[in-house]
């Protein structure tokens, strides 16, 4: 009997040793207690209002001033004539979840903004950059976009100071949505200034370095309006009509002679409108072609600074290509563009200072 009372007092023992371990677990974080805060980080993260863009230099200049404090979501892919551009059908749930809609205006989107009027949230703002950084007596009307149409040339953002007033337009209407992050935006924008002014002082020093006699460009697509007349340069036509379809032979022959006429080094194309017309006209004309671009950034990357870890999948860095590109072709220096830093402010290159090299 005592044997059997010791035995068992002995297996008590052994399971209260067993069972302690348990016990100080216990009080230990669960996995359950560490995913809390996951689940309320997530659920902060879903609440950041949605500002949706349209071309990628505009989402790229924008999410650069509104860094993580919204979410930046543009919806014409890069590569696309915004011109042409129909929105898709998940554009409309994009666009029904919107805090701020900036878009270009100028007429570019008309069909996004029709939908996005009809398709948006009650009390969220449409607020057109272009339109209200000149007024209808500074518009363009050119070769692409001739005054009898109606349509203005929209391609301001070419021209760095006029990027500069999108940053400074992007920064009032993200703190107008979300007045707490004043100061963060504050901050983007003064650093985003300095790289935009480092780009017009480069931008100056490369023009310089052309020949007068070549500061002229005749151009496929004529998106470089607002640049010419800020720098310095003559635009002397483009190729395609103002309905963005091929020209016609007679258009052909006419830029040929102006081509000879003027004696232009060199034609300036998009690879978003290739056409085979262009390559005819440079043969025929005996001069180089080269393409530049307006609205698609260089490289593989997110037009989205938060999520873009390429340097020069940017605006910046879409300019720093396209002077090197204008420099090549028409005897100046491409070289100045080396050191000019192109990564996005904020994001996972913020702090990089590479260039296009």
């Amino acid at each position: 009997m005592k044997a059997f009372v010791y035995l068992s007092l002995l297996a008590l023992t052994l399971t209260a040793c067993n069972s302690s371990p348990t016990t100080n677990t216990a009080v230990s974080p669960s996995p359950a207690a560490t995913s809390v805060p996951a689940q309320a980080s997530n659920q902060q993260e879903q609440k950041k209002p949605l500002v949706v863009t349209t071309v990628a230099p505009l989402t790229n200049i924008v999410s650069n001033i509104a860094g993580d404090r919204v979410e930046v979501k543009g919806i014409i892919p890069e590569g696309t004539d915004s011109h042409t551009f129909e929105p898709r059908p998940s554009d409309t749930d994009i666009l029904s979840k919107a805090s701020l809609i900036l878009v270009n205006g100028l007429h570019l989107e008309s069909p996004t903004e029709k939908l996005a009027n009809a398709t948006k949230p009650k009390d969220t703002k449409i607020f057109e950059m272009g339109s209200n950084t000149i007024t209808q007596e500074q518009w363009m009307f050119d070769f692409s976009f001739p005054k009898d149409k109606g349509d203005p040339n929209p391609h301001l953002w070419v021209n760095p100071k006029y990027a500069e007033a999108y940053a400074k337009l992007a920064a009032q209407q993200l703190t107008a949505l979300d007045p707490a992050g004043k100061d963060y935006y504050e901050t983007n924008l003064k650093n985003y200034l300095q790289r935009l002014d480092e780009l017009d002082k480069v931008t100056r020093e490369v023009v310089a370095s052309i020949p007068p006699q070549n500061r002229k460009l005749l151009t496929y697509h004529d998106s470089w309006a607002y640049w010419a007349r800020e720098y310095g340069f003559d635009v002397i036509g483009a190729i395609q009509p103002s309905d963005f379809k091929e020209p016609s032979a007679q258009d052909v022959a006419k830029l040929i002679d102006q081509i000879k006429k003027v004696k232009v080094p060199a034609i300036f194309g998009s690879e978003v409108y290739p056409s085979k017309v262009e390559e005819q006209i440079a043969r025929e004309a005996n001069v180089k072609t080269a393409n530049t671009a307006d609205d698609e950034l260089p490289g593989e990357g997110s037009a989205n600074a938060l999520e873009n870890k390429n340097p020069q999948h940017t605006y910046i860095g879409m300019m720093a290509n396209n002077l090197r590109i204008i420099a090549t072709n028409l005897g100046g220096k491409p070289e100045l563009v080396d050191g000019l830093a192109t990564a996005n402010v904020v994001g996972p290159t913020a702090v990089a200072t590479n260039s296009t090299k």
